[in-house]
């Protein structure tokens, strides 16, 4: 019976031990280090949802022992999944905005999340970085999506500190409902912001996002200047330095892109009015510039073809909307670094790879942009060891597309096949 019973344990365990197949990705063409060559006929092998090796020619499953999945995809173009550093899954731009924020329970918004999410993932999106969202809401999404609950991109969600009546925090909207959804991490002066940025990491945020100027869609006249001070901004980058987290700002105008590099963010989103002395110190500093053109050309498409935007918000969206292409391209051919970031949730989600026919018009070249959606968000997350590009030991984040987006970047709009951490999500 002892015996017995050892054996049945030991099968038990042995029925309860995971299986960990092998996959065989065919690739007709692979990029596997995008702003180098592609090369051809190549076999991405992966196990437990990493890269084990690359190897040229299409190798045969029977070289591996155990299970072995071979995917075909030798009349494709393989590539790293593409990185977003700039979006908003909760919400999309429209005219119901106003009565969801009254309608829309919690609840409800966070499945329109998860909606957004896993069209993002479908849009061949692996990886994006949420820039502003109600945050325990996003925080739980991450996990989830962490912990294989639901399907979505890789998340690295932000937590927003802004000051009063800056564009990070509440407007249009009646005084009482503007007491009742002002948020703790609205902060005036350094050492509230301080305070801010600290209790903004304790309940989760991966990174800080801040407004070091006004934007677009807050429904006030106050413009798209420097809003935040000085020191407001370099205390906010010391508090979140001292505890491990890099600081993003949305930055319209120069004074505010300015005074933000100089407080030591690692980022800029939009930099809409980035000038000559901008450029210099974002080289000096190293930081990024995420551009989020699609956002730029929806508003302003928004503005003059619907009448649901108040005129403090299409004003400022003509305005800001029609200069950024020109700009980033000033930035760009100046040598500042660049993440691809989109603004999605102000355009429709599943839409992101728009964003890359806008840089290709401004003077990018394909190659360069893909570099941007690839190995530069994965320096701008500091998750360059484990992704960015498809060799040993980094994750399995896989998109494949019908032709070269080196010949064509239209290409990028419709994938028809993504992989992320060895798992296939759409295999068209």
């Amino acid at each position: 019976m002892k015996a017995l019973t050892i054996a049945m344990t030991l099968t038990g365990l042995l029925a309860a031990s995971p299986v960990h197949a092998t996959t065989l990705i065919h690739a007709g063409e692979l990029l596997a280090i995008p702003g180098k060559a592609p090369t051809k006929q190549q076999t991405l092998v992966i196990e437990d949802g990493k890269i084990v090796e690359v190897r040229s020619g299409y190798v045969a499953a029977n070289q591996f022992q155990g299970p072995v999945e071979v995917v075909d995809l030798k009349d494709k173009f393989v590539m790293p999944g593409l990185m977003d550093m700039h979006v908003h899954l909760q919400f999309e731009l429209g005219p119901s905005n106003d009565s969801d924020a009254l309608k829309m329970s919690d609840e409800l918004m966070q499945m329109q999340s998860v909606k957004n999410g896993k069209t993002t993932l479908m849009a061949g999106f692996t990886t994006v970085r949420d820039v502003g969202s109600s945050p325990q809401a996003m925080y739980a999404q991450r996990d989830a999506i962490n912990k294989g609950w639901i399907d979505g991109p890789r998340i690295i969600a932000a937590g927003g500190v802004g000051i009063t009546g800056g564009h990070a925090d509440v407007s249009g909207v009646k005084p009482k409902l503007m007491e009742m959804m002002t948020s703790p991490n609205v902060c005036d002066g350094p050492f509230d912001c301080r305070r801010a940025t600290r209790n903004t990491i304790k309940y989760g945020a991966d990174l800080i996002k801040i407004t070091s100027t006004g934007g677009v869609l807050t429904d006030r006249a106050t413009g798209t200047g420097q809003q935040m001070e000085m020191d407001e901004l370099k205390e906010v980058v010391r508090a979140a330095k001292r505890m491990g987290r890099k600081v993003a700002s949305h930055a319209h105008h120069q004074d505010g892109i300015i005074a933000a590099l100089e407080a030591g963010v690692h980022s800029i989103e939009h930099g809409s009015y980035t000038n000559d002395k901008a450029i210099k110190l974002f080289k000096q500093t190293g930081a990024y510039l995420v551009p989020t053109l699609l956002a730029g050309d929806t508003v302003k498409h928004m503005a003059t073809h619907s009448e649901f935007m108040s005129p403090a918000i299409k004003s400022k969206a003509i305005r800001v909307g029609g200069d950024m292409l020109a700009n980033f391209e000033k930035a760009h051919k100046g040598g500042v670094k660049i993440a691809f970031g989109t603004d999605s949730g102000v355009s429709q989600h599943g839409l992101n790879a728009q964003e890359a026919l806008l840089m290709q018009k401004a003077g990018m070249k394909p190659m360069d942009i893909l570099v941007s959606a690839t190995i530069n968000g994965a320096d701008l997350i500091d998750m360059s060891e484990q992704l960015g590009t498809l060799e040993s030991g980094k994750y399995a984040d896989v998109i494949a597309l019908e032709r070269s987006p080196l010949d064509d970047l239209s290409t990028l709009l419709d994938v028809p096949f993504v992989m992320k951490g060895g798992t296939v999500y759409k295999n068209q």
